[in-house]
């Protein structure tokens, strides 16, 4: 498989942190704003539950959007790192990256609030 990500999933910091650095805060942050679309969440719910890697192609349709919108998102998700990309012929296919699924469960994973 070919990636094209992009630096922000691997310097991400936990928000229960005692401190994050300005880069870890820059990525993090440059991820949460990768999933700021309900586009994007339902792309990522959709690699989540499937166990193959999904053709840019079925997720026109469940999306409801055209297919250049549907690739600008997965543009946008991959630079971000949470995606995998792999060219099979002329269609694309995604997975998520297994780092970026640990990552983001690092990133809000958070202890029990106080009081």
């Amino acid at each position: 498989m070919s990636s094209q990500r992009g630096d922000a999933v691997g310097c991400c910091g936990s928000l229960a942190a005692s401190a994050l650095s300005d880069d870890e805060a820059v990525a993090t942050a440059e991820v949460f704003r990768a999933l700021a679309d309900p586009a994007r969440v339902r792309i990522v719910n959709v690699l989540a539950t499937s166990a193959e890697p999904v053709c840019v192609c079925h997720l026109v349709e469940p999306l409801g959007l055209s297919q250049p919108t549907v690739s600008h998102h997965l543009k946008k998700l991959t630079e971000a790192g949470l995606l995998e990309r792999e060219q099979r012929g002329k269609w694309a296919h995604f997975t998520l990256r297994q780092e970026a699924i640990d990552t983001l469960a690092s990133v809000v994973e958070m202890p029990p609030a106080c009081c």
